[in-house]
């Protein structure tokens, strides 16, 4: 019996790669960018099942030219790249990987926190271009994080990560979300308050809500008004969370004091987009579940799931399980 048809729109790590590999007719996309749309589209069209990145859209369009697609399993545990609804019509199944990269997205998360704070990059840039001559009482001088207000918006698995962090540091935590979280109020002493709320009291506003209609541009100029001068800003949850521009202008009049960005709007942020002449602005390219083993996992559930779907069972990992037929 020839084996089902695979394609792979990136390199991914080997713990899940070497299992695709064994179990069906694959083809792996071997650049660094991600295919083409008419690449995937022609591929999309031979396959029984694909293993994608956020990077690629999969929707209706491509479904009705994949006649034999059973299964796509996204290599993450967002899914803004898929039309699951789409996907549950044509008998699809969708599936991504929740949960695994909870406490390594948050470590990213407090790390850019305390970059921020402590001004690592501009430190670093200092020693390295022959500027420290001596020490200085007022040289660098940054925010305190012990002590300083949290303020999470979104408390789900990573913002709730993000509390235990906090409390570490013997930090206020305060939180904003649409659903109370008992175990963030009872067990790490979070308070729920509002946005605007979360915005004036935070020194440290840290974005962990998902993209949606009603999240696109959650921080915007009228947000960044309410903040602190002091305040620092974290973004690794999607771009579009912030307004980019809006959030370039508070920080390059002063109107807060930093931000650590794992996602932008737009994703990549083109190199002479003016966030990069800020000091105040510390940009990473989306590397929050960077780990070895939290990425080796992630290609694991992605092969389980991708494999399950092509075996006509249901996948672990399933967004839509009304498509199974």
């Amino acid at each position: 019996m020839s084996k089902p048809r695979v394609f792979v729109t990136r390199i991914i790590p080997d713990r899940g790669l070497q299992k695709v590999l064994a179990q069906t007719d694959a083809t792996v996309w071997q650049e660094e960018l991600p295919p083409p749309r008419a690449v995937l589209l022609d591929w999309a069209r031979q396959a029984d099942g694909l293993l994608t990145l956020l990077t690629d859209k999969i929707d209706a369009e491509l479904m009705d030219a994949a006649p034999n697609l059973k299964v796509v399993a996204n290599f993450a545990v967002g899914f803004d790249n898929f039309d699951v609804p789409s996907a549950t019509q044509r008998s699809v199944l969708m599936t991504n990987t929740p949960g695994v990269l909870t406490d390594t997205t948050a470590d990213l998360a407090f790390t850019l926190l305390m970059a921020c704070a402590r001004r690592i990059a501009e430190g670093r840039d200092y020693a390295k271009n022959g500027h420290w001559r001596t020490w200085g009482p007022m040289l660098l001088m940054g925010q305190d994080i012990h002590g300083a207000t949290l303020g999470i918006a979104g408390i789900g698995r990573i913002g709730l990560a993000m509390a235990r962090r906090a409390r570490g540091f013997g930090m206020r935590i305060l939180y904003h979300d649409a659903m109370r979280s008992e175990v963030a109020e009872s067990e790490l002493g979070a308070i729920p308050v509002s946005k605007e709320e979360l915005l004036a009291q935070s020194d440290f506003v840290s974005l962990h809500v998902p993209l949606t209609p009603e999240t696109r541009h959650y921080i915007n100029a009228a947000s960044l008004r309410l903040m602190k001068p002091n305040a620092i800003l974290v973004n690794t949850s999607r771009g579009p969370v912030v307004d980019t521009m809006a959030l370039y202008d508070a920080l390059k009049a002063g109107q807060i004091f930093a931000a650590g960005l794992d996602v932008t709007d737009p994703e990549p942020l083109p190199a002479e987009h003016p966030l990069y002449t800020l000091d105040n602005a510390l940009i990473v390219p989306h590397i929050a579940s960077a780990s070895f083993e939290t990425r080796s996992q992630m290609a694991e559930m992605a092969a389980d799931n991708l494999l399950a779907g092509l075996a006509g069972t249901l996948p672990p990992n399933c967004l839509n399980p009304a498509a199974m037929k």
